[in-house]
């Protein structure tokens, strides 16, 4: 079902049909200020979104569909339904990494969700599950990101259901400069910054690694509850299994315990029936590894996504930008030194003309290197206000973990609660009065 169908309207088009949903205007030129995050008046740097205003941006869903036979391989293919866009399309992995490419290209200076890896030969079920929820957090993370929402890629991938979707992401980019050279204010970074602008950098890199650090063990250990929670599930089940097994034993009773016939006939009849509350038993367990799998780990993996997205732009700021301003100035001294020299040495004038012409072709190279640099530090800072905007999903993730635990252990203590009198029979002796208690007293079975 598209995510038009789930909101009760009309889809916009149908996937996979070879026609253009909601195509967007490929050629169609776009002002610099569309490129600007939602700000303040009067202070550009400073974002005013609320994590519910991002998180209400879209909902985009990432279903498998049956594998397809290539020439040589089998090749998976998802249906991505856009609740925004309302229509669904049809994407294989290459399109996802086309799509990461030209996110990258335009904007390197913001935090650009990993994907991820490759299928391997004879990835099995799981590694495919695993993928599609990676996809799906890929996907609504870039979805609900200031810039990348109002961008004609995402709106593009999301809607564009031709089977040339790649050609048409590279065709968006070509010629069009990346971020730097389409926001009106890139040249103007540097008047917006704080002063301690490095020291803030410092001290928000260092924050925002102690806290990816601390939720990815919260994952691990949200990740081992359900785990165990769908074990229980399985041992709950082959409890039953066993019991219901015991009380379908066929073997004749030997005759010297022929006296005790009626007694063990009614325990195995009430030995098979008790295999339905375990089922049922182990079917509440699944439910709950499965709600605390999708309500609790999936939210933490999305948001150790962002946190990684986050130290992946702290890494592309020191090692690109910032390395090659570095680098540029180290040419630019060399340079001086060249001019120095021949000055010195009286050279022909024609040399040392060429060598003042690239000198200055350096000093315009360091200018840019510059202003790449304060505006890369400015969409750190932005960056970093978005990384706090998220930080109350805690309390979401928290709030689904409580209330998966408190209803999970209510539907199982009802389902117990309803097994117990049912035991009652297994403690009849033969006057067909029951012998209490039903637990043994302390010492009973090992007193010597």
């Amino acid at each position: 079902m598209t995510a038009a169908a789930m909101d009760g309207e009309p889809p916009a088009g149908t996937a996979g049909t070879g026609t253009d949903l909601a195509k967007p205007p490929v050629n169609e030129p776009r002002e610099p200020e569309q490129f600007l995050m939602q700000t303040p008046q009067g202070n550009p740097l400073l974002l005013s979104h609320t994590l519910q205003e991002l998180l209400s941006k879209d909902s985009v869903q990432v279903e498998l569909i049956p594998e397809k036979k290539g020439l040589f391989l089998k090749h998976v293919e998802y249906e991505v339904s856009s609740k925004r866009f309302k229509c669904s399309v049809y994407r294989r992995y290459n399109d996802f990494v086309v799509f990461h490419e030209m996110l990258l290209q335009k904007f390197p200076y913001r935090m650009v969700p990993a994907l991820p890896p490759k299928r391997m030969l004879g990835a099995d079920r799981e590694f495919i599950e695993s993928r599609r929820r990676a996809l799906k957090r890929f996907i609504n993370l870039v979805a609900r990101h200031p810039p990348f929402s109002e961008d004609v890629l995402l709106k593009l991938f999301l809607s564009f259901s031709g089977s040339d979707v790649q050609n048409k992401l590279r065709e968006l980019v070509q010629g069009v400069g990346d971020e730097f050279l389409t926001c009106k204010l890139a040249t103007q970074a540097k008047d917006f910054l704080p002063s301690d602008i490095q020291a803030q950098f410092a001290a928000s890199r260092e924050l925002i690694r102690n806290i990816y650090n601390s939720f990815y063990k919260l994952r691990d250990r949200a990740e081992r509850i359900a785990s165990r929670a769908i074990d229980n599930a399985s041992d709950l089940l082959i409890f039953g299994k066993e019991l219901s097994a015991l009380g379908s034993d066929t073997t004749p009773l030997p005759s010297w315990a022929a006296l005790n016939n009626s007694t063990w006939g009614t325990l195995k009849q009430a030995l098979k029936g008790l295999s339905v509350e375990f089922a049922l038993l182990a079917d509440k367990a699944v439910q709950q590894g499965k709600q605390e799998e999708n309500d609790v780990v999936e939210k933490l993996n999305l948001f150790l996504d962002l946190l990684q997205s986050y130290k992946d732009l702290c890494e592309r700021h020191e090692k690109g930008v910032l390395h090659k301003h570095q680098r540029a100035l180290h040419k630019y001294s060399m340079m001086k030194k060249q001019m120095m020299s021949a000055t010195v040495q009286n050279k022909e004038p024609e040399s040392v003309e060429q060598l003042e012409s690239r000198i200055v072709e350096q000093e315009n190279a360091i200018l840019t290197m510059e202003l790449r640099n304060y505006f890369s530090l400015y969409c750190l800072h932005q960056e970093t206000q978005l990384i706090h905007i998220y930080l109350p999903l805690t309390s979401h993730i928290l709030g689904a973990f409580v209330n998966s635990q408190i209803q999970g252990h209510k539907e199982m203590s009802k389902v117990w609660n309803e097994l117990k009198p049912k035991l009652s029979c297994l403690f009849m002796g033969s006057s067909n009065m029951p012998t209490p208690p039903l637990s043994p007293p302390e010492g009973n079975f090992f007193s010597n």
